[in-house]
């Protein structure tokens, strides 16, 4: 797994988490105590600060992405090589197997 692609499932595994907070919130809006209030505070604070990481985490997974194609634009021969490279070497190891 690529870091990109570590990235894009933690991101996704965020949204996932939000919405389900989000909507246990709204579910104990209605209900009363003073325990229930205080978790319900907390889920929301800690609800905004996720989406401040998801939305930094975004970011730059976009900036990362943008940076390795002005590299690959930049050098695409050594770019082709280096691809050619570890898909020969890949290839190697799996038909030793």
């Amino acid at each position: 797994m690529t870091t990109f692609q570590a990235k894009d499932r933690l991101n996704g595994d965020l949204k996932l988490v939000m919405r389900d907070a989000e909507d246990l919130l709204k579910a104990t809006a209605g209900t009363a105590g003073d325990k229930l209030s205080k978790v319900r505070e907390r889920l929301a604070s800690t609800l905004e600060s996720t989406k401040a990481t998801c939305g930094r985490l975004q970011d730059q997974t976009v900036r990362a992405a943008k940076a390795t194609d002005g590299v690959i634009r930049a050098h695409p021969y050594e770019s082709l090589g280096i691809a050619l490279g570890f898909g020969l070497l890949i290839g190697v190891l799996v038909a030793r197997r």
